[in-house]
């Protein structure tokens, strides 16, 4: 557990100074604390989709090579994880992990 000092400031620590609340740990460094729930900045849902999408994409960067031509379902995956960032409406849930985006499946 981790505590909220009476600044608004987290803190880890062995004992609960006046004026502070104790807390469930930070779910992630993003985080900050705000009207007694953690919160997550603007637009760091859309910027972890990107992160993860970029590497799904660079995973299947291989297909693309010159020597290869890529099969339909490939170029179609392909072509869904790019558009992502326009077709998703990503969340980040209480411990900051990335929700409401339907990934499309890998073709095998």
């Amino acid at each position: 557990m981790g505590i909220i000092l009476a600044n608004g400031k987290y803190a880890y620590g062995q004992f609960l100074p006046e004026g502070a609340i104790e807390v469930a740990d930070r779910p992630r460094n993003e985080a900050e604390w705000e009207s007694g729930a953690w919160t997550f900045p603007a637009g760091l849902a859309m910027s972890d989709l990107r992160q993860e999408r970029n590497q799904l994409l660079s995973a299947t960067d291989w297909w693309a090579g010159s020597d290869l031509t890529m099969t339909s379902a490939q170029t179609v995956y392909r072509t869904a994880l790019r558009d992502l960032p326009s077709t998703a409406s990503p969340t980040l849930d209480s411990d900051g992990l990335l929700t409401g985006v339907t990934w499309p499946t890998k073709p095998s």
